[in-house]
């Protein structure tokens, strides 16, 4: 029977009254008259109870940890797509730059080509008529 019973220690915020005089004195001190006997399904369902509390705990902690790193990594993706975003806008007008350039350098060596061709001097000279401020002197490299 003893083996079933515990016993609890009554907190110094209580307040017992002495067989002397009739005051209260505070509990303080730890000795076996402080204690109240207990069984041991109310020393296991307290256990239990801080077991629970402390893996409510434990849990809070775990979920607000994975919540940051959550945050975290849609961050860093939102940022990574905005980035890679941008490089792809860049990517595409420096590429519809490049071919429109390109286009120009195949006409420009086309032109270029038909001048060594028979009569590319004159062709020359009369496409560049217009360009010529009228009363100006040309000068013609030979």
């Amino acid at each position: 029977m003893t083996s079933e019973l515990a016993y609890e220690y009554v907190s110094p915020k209580k307040k017992r009254k002495s067989s002397r005089g009739g005051r209260c004195t505070s509990v303080g001190k730890i000795n076996r008259k402080s204690f109240e006997k207990i069984d041991s399904a109310t020393i296991a369902s307290k256990l239990q109870l801080k077991e629970q509390q402390r893996e409510l705990i434990y849990s809070c902690i775990y979920l607000f940890l994975k919540v940051g790193l959550l945050a975290l990594f849609a961050g860093s993706f939102i940022r990574l797509g905005f980035a890679s975003h941008q490089r792809i806008m860049r990517n595409l007008e420096i590429s519809s730059l490049l071919e429109l350039e390109s286009k120009k350098l195949e006409e420009l060596n086309l032109r270029f080509d038909r001048l060594f061709t028979i009569g590319g001097q004159h062709r020359l000279i009369s496409e560049q008529d217009h360009l010529i401020a009228p009363n100006s002197v040309r000068v013609i490299w030979k």
